[in-house]
């Protein structure tokens, strides 16, 4: 994957981090006093797309909107010192950088605190936006949409975006959320969850059953006009349907401790592989290998490059 630029569009957050021990319940009220050892803050939301881009060797840039704010710079700091390409990042005078607090005692995951708005994007920032992804996408081997409904995504900037990338045979793909779920029209991989499918395309379908599975990727295909869905079923494993080929792979069993950044991985991946045109077969091999593989490890983490070689030699 060295060589490869991609372009990763979205919400961009700080994942902070209080770590620490418990050993006593507080005499105020019935919760735990945690006894604070230390304090980390990391990229996170697309930009973690973008550190587990940069863990495989990719060139990344980066276009998104932080706040004008002193955690803005701090997240700002942080993606160039990954060396990520901040040149597409839009600071914003009206909405905080958002910030997700999370409190762990001892590898417990005891509490997440959420700083943000996520109201939609206004037009000073649409304008900054559409302006740096255009230009952006001029040079690079793949188009990442990583969608937290945060309000960075709009539908002018996903139409604007994935026409000019098309035409230029660039692969489009895309993390969504529910806001616009139904906008990304066109794109080469559409990767959402199997709660984001349900409601979405408002179906049922039934992870156990390989029927329900076919028909929902080929409904939803068919409803984008996307050229693949790439559909992430948890402790079902992962299911891709591209150009007519569908396959359903199992879940590799993993000593869990932590899912958060897991969807962020796979996308990465998925999109690499589709920019040096990996098979769908191979694609998703990969991306459900990475996908598990962070998940044993705590807090929002990238795929190790060496181990997910590794691990893909000995299957």
């Amino acid at each position: 994957m060295i060589g490869l630029r991609v372009l990763v569009i979205g919400d961009v957050m700080a994942d902070a981090y209080v770590m620490g021990k418990v050993d006593r319940i507080s005499p105020e009220a019935p919760v735990p006093i945690l006894h604070i050892r230390n304090n980390e803050m990391r990229p996170g939301g697309a930009a973690n797309v973008a550190l587990n881009l940069r863990a495989m060797g990719a060139e990344v840039e980066m276009c998104a909107l932080v706040g004008n704010d002193e955690k803005g710079e701090n997240l700002v700091s942080l993606l160039q010192a990954e060396g990520i390409g901040i040149s597409g990042i839009v600071r914003s005078s009206e909405r905080p950088t958002t910030i997700k607090t999370r409190i762990i005692a001892g590898g417990q995951h005891l509490l997440r605190i959420d700083e943000e708005d996520d109201r939609p994007t206004k037009d000073s920032e649409k304008s900054g936006l559409l302006t740096a992804a255009l230009s952006l996408a001029d040079s690079v081997d793949a188009i990442i949409f990583e969608d937290y409904d945060k309000g960075t995504i709009f539908p002018e900037l996903i139409s604007a975006v994935t026409q000019k990338a098309l035409a230029k045979g660039i692969p489009v793909t895309v993390d969504p959320k529910k806001r616009n779920f139904m906008d990304y029209k066109g794109v080469s991989l559409f990767k959402p969850n199997l709660k984001e499918l349900r409601e979405g395309l408002k179906i049922e379908a039934d992870p156990r059953k390989e029927g329900d599975i076919l028909n929902a990727c080929r409904k939803l295909a068919e409803s984008l006009d996307a050229r693949g869905v790439l559909l992430t079923l948890s402790e079902f494993g992962m299911a891709i349907y591209m150009d007519g080929f569908f396959q359903h792979i199992p879940a590799v069993p993993r000593d869990i401790a932590d899912v958060s950044g897991a969807g962020d991985t796979v996308i990465s991946i998925a999109t690499l592989c589709m920019a040096a045109n990996c098979s769908a077969e191979t694609t998703l091999f990969l991306a459900n290998l990475a996908g598990g593989q962070v998940c044993e490890y705590s807090g929002v983490v990238p795929v190790r490059k060496d181990v997910l070689l590794r691990e893909a030699l000995e299957k």
